[in-house]
Parts: C-alpha cells; structure tokens; sequence
C-alpha cells in the first residue's frame, strides 16, 4: 500500500476497499504486476482496462485507467473518449484491442471464430489473446469489487470522472 501510494501520489480508494480482504488485495498487486509484464503495450493494456470498466459500469476504474491513459500511455483525447464510450477507435490496433475486450467479455471467452481472426488480422497472436483475458479478469475483480463497495472518487481523479450509464444485468 505504501508503494502504491508512493507510485500515484496518493492512496486510491480501490486499495483501501480491497484491503478489506487481503487475499483481494494480494491477488490485485501479484495480477497487476503480471499484467504489466505481458506483451501488450502500455496503450493497449490501458484500451483493455477502460474497455472493461466501462462494460461493467465501473465509474472508479474508468476515471484511474483515463488518469493513466493520458498521464502515462499518452493517449490522446479522441482515443481515450472513444474508449469511455465504446465507440470506435482510430488506432486500429487499440480498435482492434477495445473491440477483443468487449467480446471476450460479452461471450465469457467464447470468442466467435470471426472476433478472434479479426484480432489476429490486427497483429495479434494467441499469446496476446490470452493477455487480454488476463486483462479483463484483473479488471473485473476492481470492477466488480468498486461497484459493490462504492468508494468514494479520490480527488486526484474527479478530473477523470464518469458516469457513464451502468451495464445491464445479466440475462
């Protein structure tokens, strides 16, 4: 938690609700770290995780992986509000990325055949698909624990801020 915050400049709120079960927060810095190392670039790793915030309705995740995106990924505007939205994407490796994202998620991994070969036709290989589940599945434990815990948006992030309408349940 110390190296967190001496990383960001400040505490994130997500760290204090996961620290309410440690084996969380243990998952949540070991995944973190993993992810970090994959093949995906920063920008892409960043495309996964606003994708999936945004897919899940995660206001929190949304505006720290923004903060990331235009701080440390240099993401532009357009890409970034793209993102937010799940819209199109000009870049199209990030398009290529945002659109895997949503279909590993809306499928559970059940990719279409088509959505996988799209992925691939970007430059992709299987070992970046599997770093993209990697990538949903860290999104997901702070999505899913943001949205039932509700913290508060640290300061540092109102700038970032999104609300964004709320996913739809599950049929």
């Amino acid at each position: 938690m110390t190296k967190a915050e001496k990383t960001n400049g400040y505490l994130p709120n997500l760290l204090r609700v996961l620290a309410n079960a440690p084996v969380a927060l243990e998952t949540y810095l070991t995944v973190s770290g993993i992810n970090a190392r994959s093949s995906l670039t920063l920008p892409e790793r960043e495309a996964v995780q606003i994708t999936a915030a945004a897919t899940h309705g995660c206001g929190f995740c949304v505006a720290g992986h923004t903060a990331i995106a235009y701080k440390k990924a240099g993401l532009t505007e357009d890409t970034v509000e793209a993102l937010r939205s799940l819209a199109p994407v000009a870049d199209s490796r990030l398009s290529a990325v945002a659109q895997f994202t949503k279909a590993v998620i809306a499928g559970r991994g059940q990719v279409t055949d088509q959505e996988l070969e799209a992925f691939r036709s970007a430059g992709f290989d299987d070992q970046a698909a599997l770093e993209v589940v990697l990538g949903v599945s860290l999104a997901t434990l702070c999505n899913f624990a943001n949205n039932l815990s509700q913290p508060p948006l640290n300061p540092q992030l109102e700038s970032y801020r999104w609300d964004g309408p709320r996913a739809v349940a599950a049929e």
